[in-house]
């Protein structure tokens, strides 16, 4: 059973996972002080009596296990340097155990069911490890004092604040704590690692001021009365918005009435068009009001889906444990109260049936997967879904309202302000804050409006920073930095210094940024087009030909010329802006030769993809002669110099042509989301994937990328059970390495879909491998997914030595095309 573990100390490696002991094997037992590396994971224990029988051990395994109670018996190996115990359901960890571990230097305890640590858990002095992430703390005090403490992962907990003790350990490299309801320090300053969380607390003064700070979402249909609402409660009085001046994008404003609340007011579009650039503003710790027009509900499954089901089910995926106001509006349009009062009930009956239902599908998966035969496999499943669960979407009390009247407004604003304030319903608003951001915040105000920055808002981060160092000498660079990027994060500037291309420039009036946003995602682009001049084509020497092919390529290709974009986004500028600095508008816009800034954050968002590639001399192309027939080696074509919105494709025929069919032995996985796919999740994964592939061809819901002669397919499928088809053309497999080959880039593809899942917060994923007998609907699981995704080295799919995997109609596959293999198998 021993191995030789091919590391720098040689040791033996006792390896005995995945063989489904409840209890620990006799052979180890027998091993007594001669076992000095023992892997145990991905069994069935709940206890490992004996384990003190292993005196001179050094690295112990015991993750992915069944064990509710931390082992005592631990304590009794003295020469332990590494434990695992993660993915396993421990709830607590009794004193007088890590004191006698003395050499203890790594330690994984993620995705366990812990509250609370030991109070001794700081007499490991040699620890320079340590994972907590994914259990339900909420104090990390006990660890303070590790002086040896590298590494330390708190994700996903209950933590609401952090000891400034901890952070003041010198040896301390990395901390994650993201997944955190915290407000001190708030989880902004958190995003940005750990030198950031040591600067917030040396700026942080005693007596910090708590704030309020609330950004609340107008969402609804196109026309459900959300920017009269918005526009009415920022005046204080009914203002009503005509038709034609409804909401392009996103507008965005700052209420603060000096009630100690400062509101930050965001009305998003109804049309389905601006769904794509939705998520990048939707965050955390918001405050949603749904607006739902009465007068044209109809009591019918379509209608709640369209006006209510439809949003709240975004907000489960992506802000799980959001707030959520009913708005009933165009209440006087309605014919009498029982109407109103009919649809009202319709509508909170079936928001209740819809949250329940959520709750109880997820719950039902969970205990099908803890009934199974391998619990210690499906310990990683569980613990998603569990975490969803424990999320809570508050759907309040619905209102109705009547805009035309200032009753119903002040009405509507007392309730708002007092769930606002509501521990009960938003239990973390409040954020310890150093002082001096909101000096810095006031003093871009102040630039703003001495005009010393533009109107438009956007200046350079260098001259940014100038400017306020002049006003704050107290400030280093990098505490401007950091308070610049929670100001960032929070929406009051937008300051991308992720991108490179935008990195140099300040938005300091997001609202300006988002009027750039809307002269290409719009409902109405096609008229937009149409309005395009002569005179405002000349200067990109375009003609009305191109117009019509400009036009007629996005309504049947969904691609859009450059030149118009440019052309559009120019107009903007300078007939709605009344910007006429050519240097701004050519770096927004861009050029022939550059790509302007727009176009560098519609990419980054993954709103569209660019069509021009330029690709190196092909070594054997078919060779040119004159008077001979030549014909191009490679047939591809490209749309020059465009962007393509995959969101608005219509069709696969592209696709179709290219794939032909299916094949029984195609690499083939199936990713499954629970408790649903979010809207636009595919044509994003399209293009962060078609962005490091190419030549590619996309449709509706369909994609083929190619990476040297291998053709890959992704396919968006399923009704009730969505998932993404990811498959590898058999054909183009020859052998094992071109197989492995193979999966190397599906694990791209992969890292990219798991990149995109970690932004909704309410979304888990399931992998299977199906079996393709013939009317064979069972699967073959996967477990690993993360630690394959994580380390190219590790992959635990396929333990054991043999070359074929049977399903549970006894159907065998080569496991090659089931799963990745581990590099050294």
């Amino acid at each position: 059973m021993s191995t030789l573990n091919g590391n720098q100390n040689d040791k033996k490696e006792d390896d005995f996972s995945g063989k489904k002991y409840r209890a620990l094997p006799p052979e180890l037992l027998r091993r007594g002080g001669d076992a000095v590396k023992v892997a145990l994971h991905h069994n069935r224990l709940k206890q490992i009596t004996g384990i003190s029988q292993l005196t001179n051990l050094k690295e112990l395994d015991l993750s992915r296990n069944e064990i509710t109670d931390f082992p005592r018996e631990i304590r009794g190996l003295h020469q332990l340097e590494k434990l695992y115990m993660n993915q396993n359901s421990i709830k607590t960890i009794p004193e007088n155990v890590f004191p006698s571990l003395g050499k203890l230097q790594f330690l994984k305890l993620s995705t366990n069911r812990l509250e609370m640590l030991p109070s001794d858990v700081n007499r490991c002095q040699d620890l320079t490890y340590l994972n907590l992430s994914n259990n339900c703390l909420r104090n990390l005090d006990p660890i303070v004092g590790l002086s040896q403490l590298k590494e330390l992962y708190v994700e996903r907990n209950k933590l609401t604040e952090l000891p400034e003790l901890l952070f003041q350990i010198s040896s301390l490299t990395l901390f994650k704590a993201n997944g955190n309801p915290l407000r001190k320090p708030p989880a902004e300053f958190c995003a940005g690692g750990l030198k950031d969380i040591q600067s917030y607390f040396s700026m942080l003064e005693a007596n910090a001021p708590d704030v309020y700070t609330v950004k609340t979402m107008f969402l609804g249909t196109s026309m459900a009365g959300k920017s009269t609402l918005c526009r009415s409660l920022k005046e204080g009085c009914p203002v009503p918005v005509e038709e034609a001046d409804r909401t392009v994008g996103i507008d965005i404003s700052e209420v603060d009435r000096g009630d100690g609340i400062r509101f930050f007011f965001w009305d998003f579009a109804g049309q389905e068009e601006y769904y794509i650039t939705h998520h990048v503003f939707i965050t955390a710790q918001a405050f949603v009001i749904l607006a739902i027009n009465l007068s044209s509900y109809n009591m019918d499954d379509q209608s709640f889906k369209e006006n209510v089901s439809f949003w709240i089910k975004n907000l489960q995926l992506k802000i799980p444990d959001s707030v959520v106001l009913l708005v009933g509006t165009h209440v006087d349009q309605c014919t009498d109260e029982t109407e109103v009062n009919e649809k009202k009930k319709h509508i909170e009956e079936r928001v209740k049936e819809m949250l329940e239902n959520h709750t109880v599908n997820l719950e039902l998966r969970r205990k099908n997967l803890q009934d199974g035969d391998n619990l210690s496999l499906n310990y990683e499943q569980i613990h998603q879904i569990k975490r969803l669960t424990e999320y809570k979407l508050k759907v309040l009390d619905f209102v109705l309202i009547d805009c035309t009247k200032q009753e119903d407004i002040d009405r509507l604003h007392t309730r708002i302000k007092d769930e606002v304030l509501n521990k009960d319903t938003f239990p973390n608003l409040e954020q310890t804050l150093p002082r001096i951001c909101y000096a810095v915040e006031n003093d871009i105000q102040e630039l703003l409006k001495n005009g010393d920055i533009q109107e438009h808002g956007i200046v350079s981060q260098e001259e940014l920073l100038s400017e306020l160092k002049s006003r704050q000498d107290s400030l280093d660079d990098y505490q401007l930095k950091l308070i610049l990027q929670y100001l960032h994060r929070i929406g009051v500037i937008m300051w991308y210094k992720e991108i490179p291309e935008l990195a140099g420039s300040v938005f300091v009036k997001p609202s300006f940024l988002i009027s750039l946003f809307k002269t290409i995602v719009r409902h109405d682009l096609v008229q937009e087009l149409n309005k395009i001049s002569t005179a405002q084509m000349k200067p990109e020497k375009a003609i009305g030909r191109d117009k019509t092919r400009w036009i007629n390529d996005y309504k049947n290709r969904a691609s859009l010329s450059n030149v118009a974009i440019r052309i559009l986004v120019r107009k903007e500028l300078q007939v709605n802006c009344h910007i006429n600095d050519e240097e701004l508008i050519e770096e927004v816009v861009g050029s022939k030769n550059k790509e302007g800034s727009l176009l560098s954050l519609l990419k980054h968002f993954d709103v569209c993809l660019s069509t021009k590639h330029v690709s190196p001399l092909n070594p054997e192309a078919n060779e040119f002669c004159p008077k001979k027939n030549w014909v191009a080696s490679n047939s591809i074509v490209y749309e020059p110099d465009a962007c393509l919105f995959p969101s608005c494709l219509l069709n696969n025929d592209q696709v179709k042509d290219k794939w032909e069919s299916d094949n029984t032995e195609d690499l083939n996985i199936h990713v499954y989301f629970l408790p649903e796919r979010p809207d636009g999740f595919f044509q994003r994964l399209v293009i962060r994937t078609c962005s490091l592939y190419s030549p590619y061809w996309i449709g509706k819901d369909q994609c083929i990328l190619c990476s040297g002669n291998k053709r890959f397919l992704l396919r968006e499928c399923g009704d009730s059970d969505q998932f993404i088809e990811i498959r590898c053309n058999r054909c183009d497999l020859e052998t094992s390495e071109d197989i492995q080959k193979a999966w190397r880039v599906i694990r791209e593809i992969m890292k990219r879909l798991d990149t995109l899942t970690d932004q909704w917060q309410g979304l888990c994923l399931r992998v299977l491998s199906p079996c393709k007998a013939l009317d064979c609907e069972e699967y073959f699981e996967w477990n690993d997914c993360k630690e394959w995704l994580e380390d190219s080295g590790t992959t635990l799919f396929n333990v054991g030595p043999e070359e074929m995997q049977s399903c549970r109609n006894g159907h065998l596959r080569k496991k090659e095309l089931l799963f990745p293999k581990t590099p050294d198998a």
